[in-house]
């Protein structure tokens, strides 16, 4: 299965930016400064995109939608009709509060994961598209509002955990775009797994 969309979820404004709900944008933002890429508004589309030029394939769009992130289906949908893709071919970066920070896995189908954001898209588009999740979880302290908890920035150690693993985001949404969802999930997934050996074998 090829990609041909490749969307982050995250709010407009700078109220949000560095949010834990804003990673999925830091991702798609980060990986087109990598690609030397612009972004541009396209009102067809209710998003800022960009437009991935990749060898021996067909582009990628890198799609940022304007919707905030609870309406996000609604602009995806728009996206997805406008451009002539199915919702197969669409890949979306965003925050996942049930994995630890920093912790990446890439999946398709199954449930919102209580993200309204995610639940946006299946109600819009089904729930067929390719997701890739980034953990910021858990919510900490344990009893502060989950609005407040995404909304918020990441404290300095989450935030550098998140920076040193961009570069593997990158590297993995590349693979993704590049060879197809079962080698990187086959990749991304696999590394998943040895990471929690490790951590296993360390308590």
């Amino acid at each position: 299965m090829s990609i041909a969309i490749l969307a982050g979820l995250g709010n407009p404004g700078e109220e949000y930016a560095g949010t834990r709900h804003n990673v999925g944008w830091v991702v798609l933002e980060a990986l087109a400064a990598r690609a030397g890429l612009s972004w541009s508004r396209d009102r067809n589309a209710a998003a800022l995109v960009a437009r991935w030029e990749l060898p021996a394939r067909p582009p990628v769009l890198l799609v940022k939608p304007l919707t905030f992130v609870n309406e996000s289906g609604s602009a995806l949908r728009r996206t997805c009709d406008y451009f002539r893709h199915p919702a197969s071919a669409l890949a979306v970066v965003y925050d996942d509060l049930t994995m630890p920070v920093g912790r990446l896995k890439l999946s398709v189908n199954g449930s919102a994961g209580g993200h309204n954001g995610v639940q946006s898209l299946i109600d819009h588009l089904g729930a067929g598209f390719i997701r890739f999740r980034i953990g910021i979880g858990p919510r900490t302290p344990p009893q502060i509002d989950l609005k407040d908890f995404v909304l918020g920035r990441f404290p300095p150690t989450d935030r550098q955990l998140i920076d040193q693993q961009l570069s593997h985001y990158l590297n993995g949404l590349e693979l993704l775009a590049t060879r197809g969802l079962e080698p990187a999930m086959n990749q991304l997934n696999r590394r998943i797994s040895s990471a929690n050996d490790t951590d296993q074998a360390q308590v």
